[in-house]
């Protein structure tokens, strides 16, 4: 029986397996170096220089490309594998076993990292507001090189309180190269999310969007740049500057293609601008320029002819020596079908009706952004929420962020912002599904970064952006669910935390056999079967947010077995030995018995329900012969069932 691997995915081996396909010859087999007789798939770079001899641009000749110090390790830590889990949390989410919303509490690198197998090609939209590289104190930090809190403790990375204490100051030499590094593993793990028609959005200010843009060029390719928005984000510049910034970017890339960007939903105001005055069986219409565009006074011929008004026989012809937009054929049709416009007298220069029936359903975006809120907005909303408007620094205005969801995120996709902040994005998508009744999800991920001793939110209460992010989402959907609707308001939160399986799980050739004598179990005593559970599902690719069922397992004398179903409120049990966790019903049945009851007849009960998938523990075995004959009792009874074990 196969076990689960319980880490996040090798990319560096994804990308490498992809290579191999193209490049057969080009990847060899190598020993590890520092792990004597271990063997690896490698790169012969030679070969494979060889192989692209006539594209390669090889040596130090130059090239063009954005390079900074660290960029190599970024990559590298982007790819690398991190043994972490997700960890749920009931007394913090909000209708656990009912929404498909997700917050997760953690560095949004491993977040990323955790969620590849999971929702790998299904994001529709990514949006994300990163800190801005102004100087002060720069809360990311990705070195994997000692993979315990006491390297960050001892490099004065992390408080001995787990805070994150890394300082990116404009004296610091590397100050835009650390950013980079933060942004560039980050937006490579990001892009691998998308759909094939998703988009990806960032705002950004002046001091890095020129660099921004350049990482994004790289990861998502310069033909996959769509915009580089202008948010007019105050409407006044500050006083006391020479030249005041009144606003913000917003990069927009896409997965491949256009095609995934919406319309421009139409304002009322532009719907009303459509009449009927002639009660034509069409419907509305307003008059448009009938005459095409002409570059540098050039003509067709074939688009330049005279139209005879039929009231008045009078000729037209284009204005400024032009073109029609239609040759004459198409002329006459329109005006057989009344299509044309001769003015309210019948005898003014032709226009052509646009009728609001064969209009898209939107307008055209613009680059320009001066109709979304100001920043002052995300304040005042703040102050509505919570009472203080002062609560957090610089929020972003919900409407902006519709906008935002308009542009890329139709009514059932998934939306992504793991720079999560205040968690704006998820009431964004709450408001919007409110107001259209869709049943968009959204996926925040937000580092539990402490909040500052003098600030408002630790004032108030909160020691955590993370729990001020999640406090805003419950009030937040309090007053929509308030006002009537009936969407999604919940989420599921979900903690990274190391993972559930001991260190022996991992290391083997690192315990010595005193240590195995203590392990008797290859799980940590103080997780739960629910721990147990999100780390499979993990595993396994399978959505966070499927309802989760528990069932009791009874066993009567004469071996029968059944299951009784357990109400949430009443499942407090670490592991108990007659708990059955499900995960929308038959998608995934998990038995983390530890005590050896898992038996021959249990078995061929679980076989009998047919599932996708299922997952024992080997402490639960009642012994060796059962955990052989489990394999062979779903072959025969649900072959198509995947079994695995931890």
């Amino acid at each position: 029986m196969d076990k689960l691997k319980m880490h996040s995915p090798d990319l560096s081996q994804d990308n490498l397996a992809r290579l191999r396909e193209m490049f057969p010859g080009c990847v060899t087999e190598a020993r590890v170096k520092g792990e004597e007789g271990k063997v690896k798939y490698a790169v012969d770079f030679d070969l494979l220089r060889q192989e692209l001899s006539g594209l390669l641009v090889e040596g130090p000749q130059e090239r063009y490309q954005l390079d900074w110090p660290g960029k190599r390790e970024a990559l590298l830590t982007a790819n690398a594998p991190i043994a972490k889990t997700l960890r749920p949390v009931r007394d913090e989410s909000v209708d656990f076993d009912t929404t498909k919303n997700l917050f997760i509490e953690g560095d949004n690198l491993e977040a990323l990292k955790l969620l590849q197998e999971t929702y790998l090609g299904k994001v529709k939209l990514i949006y994300i507001d990163p800190p801005y590289n102004t100087g002060r104190d720069f809360v990311y930090d990705d070195d994997f090189a000692e993979d315990a809190e006491s390297f960050l403790v001892k490099s004065l990375q992390q408080s001995t309180t787990g805070e994150k204490l890394v300082a990116n100051p404009e004296s610091n030499g590397r100050f835009h190269s650390d950013w980079l590094s933060m942004m560039y593993a980050r937006t490579r793990l990001a892009k691998s999310l998308l759909t094939d028609d998703g988009i990806f959005l960032a705002s950004i200010d002046d001091g890095e969007v020129s660099n921004l843009r350049k990482v994004c060029d790289e990861i998502f390719g310069e033909e996959q740049f769509a915009a580089q928005i202008i948010w007019k984000k105050r409407n006044t510049p500050p006083n006391d500057k020479i030249i005041g910034a009144q606003h913000d970017y917003i990069l927009l890339y896409v997965k491949n293609g256009l095609s995934g960007i919406n319309l421009r939903p139409r304002s009322q105001d532009q719907i009303d601008r459509y009449k009927n005055p002639d009660n034509h069986p069409k419907g509305p219409w307003v008059a448009g320029d009938l005459t095409g565009n002409v570059k540098g006074g050039r003509y067709s011929a074939a688009l330049h002819y005279p139209i005879k008004n039929p009231n008045t026989g009078e000729q037209f012809y284009p204005a400024n020596n032009g073109n029609w937009r239609f040759n004459k054929e198409k002329i006459e049709q329109l005006i057989s079908e009344d299509a044309i416009y001769f003015g309210k007298d019948g005898k003014q220069a032709p226009k052509l009706k646009r009728f609001l029936s064969d209009v898209k359903d939107g307008t055209t975006w613009t680059s320009l952004w001066d109709f979304a809120p100001f920043n002052t907005s995300g304040s005042n909303e703040m102050g509505e929420i919570f009472g203080n408007s002062t609560l957090f620094e610089n929020p972003k205005p919900v409407g902006l962020l519709e906008h935002v969801i308009e542009l890329g995120a139709s009514p059932g996709s998934i939306v992504v912002d793991f720079f999560a902040g205040t968690s704006t994005t998820a009431h964004a998508v709450m408001r919007k599904n409110a107001e259209d009744n869709g049943n968009r999800r959204f996926i925040m991920v937000q580092l539990p970064e402490a909040c500052a001793k003098d600030s408002e939110a630790f004032k108030a209460g909160y020691a955590t952006i993370a729990e001020v992010s999640k406090d805003r989402i419950r009030r937040a959907g309090k007053k929509i669910s308030d006002g009537g609707s009936q969407v999604d308001i919940g989420f599921r939160v979900l903690k990274i935390d190391t993972s559930n399986m001991a260190d022996v799980f991992y290391t083997p050739d690192a315990v010595s056999q005193g240590d195995l004598l203590n392990a008797v179990d290859n799980i940590k005593p103080d997780r739960s079967a629910e721990d147990l559970l999100f780390q499979v599902m993990l595993d396994w690719g399978v959505d966070l947010s499927l309802p989760v069922g528990r069932e009791r397992i009874v066993k009567s004398e004469n071996g029968m077995v059944k299951f009784e179903p357990i109400a949430p409120e009443d499942f407090t049990s670490h592991f108990s030995p007659f708990t059955l966790l499900t995960v929308d019903g038959n998608a995934l049945i998990a038995c983390f018995d530890n005590a050896g009851n898992i038996d021959d007849a249990l078995a061929k009960e679980l076989a009998k329900r047919k599932p996708l998938r299922a997952v024992f523990r080997d402490a639960g075995f009642k012994d060796s012969t059962v955990k052989i004959n489990i394999e062979q009792i779903f072959k025969l009874l649900s072959p198509g069932t995947e079994v695995k074990c931890l």
